[in-house]
């Protein structure tokens, strides 16, 4: 039985080991072992935290989505308008592309907000593997609504916030969030199946567009 006051600090590591695990062999190839191994601990002390495999799935999926509306968080300024707030929702959920092989999987909030990271080849294949799998797995699918929910919810809030303030021009504030989501939704699908744009720029522009229609410049 791991040490009193470890148990944040392990928690977080076979969670962060789930997501790397995830990452390398898919959800089918990750099992409670291969785990262990990641994590530096034994299958005991992760079957200590999380019973199962499908327990530990869910509760990593959880950290992998809510990773980016902290990040999100902790960038917004009361001070921005509404297409910043909207920039930096899109700086995280729909990433440039970067170079950044070799860096750590953290989503643990231990160490400060600033240290959680997630490589890019990573979150696409994060994504791929948790939503095909929430196709088929009713648990996956409800982490999927209630996160979802809570984006459309704070974006609707940022096209209502421009509305008010007169940065912005939207008819349905719940209706434009809805598009945008969807849009990151299918964008990041086409990114992973590797189909390109018709210009051959980084797809993000298309979310760009459509936010730049919505704004007064």
């Amino acid at each position: 039985m791991p040490k009193v006051g470890m148990e944040p600090k392990r928690r977080a590591e076979v969670i962060n080991a789930t997501l790397t695990c995830i990452s390398k062999h898919g959800i089918d190839g990750m099992t409670l072992e291969k785990v262990a191994e990641y994590a530096g601990c034994s299958k005991g002390v992760v079957t200590y935290y999380f019973k199962n495999k499908d327990t530990l799935t869910i509760e990593a999926f959880k950290a992998f989505l809510a990773y980016f509306g902290l990040k999100i968080e902790a960038e917004m300024e009361s001070t921005m308008t509404a297409k910043e707030m909207i920039d930096v929702t899109l700086k995280h959920i729909l990433p440039t592309y970067r170079d950044d092989e070799g860096k750590s999987m953290n989503v643990s909030q231990l160490d400060g907000i600033e240290k959680m990271y997630i490589p890019y080849e990573d979150k696409a294949k994060l994504f791929l593997q948790f939503f095909s799998k929430a196709a088929l797995d009713r648990n996956l699918q409800e982490v999927v609504s209630e996160s979802y929910s809570n984006d459309l919810h704070g974006i609707a809030k940022i096209f209502d916030y421009g509305n008010r303030t007169g940065h912005m021009s939207v008819e349905d504030p719940k209706s434009a969030a809805y598009g945008l989501l969807a849009m990151v939704v299918g964008l990041s699908f086409f990114r992973v199946a590797g189909i390109p744009t018709v210009n051959g720029e980084d797809n993000r522009y298309i979310c760009e567009e459509y936010v730049r229609r919505l704004a007064k410049e």
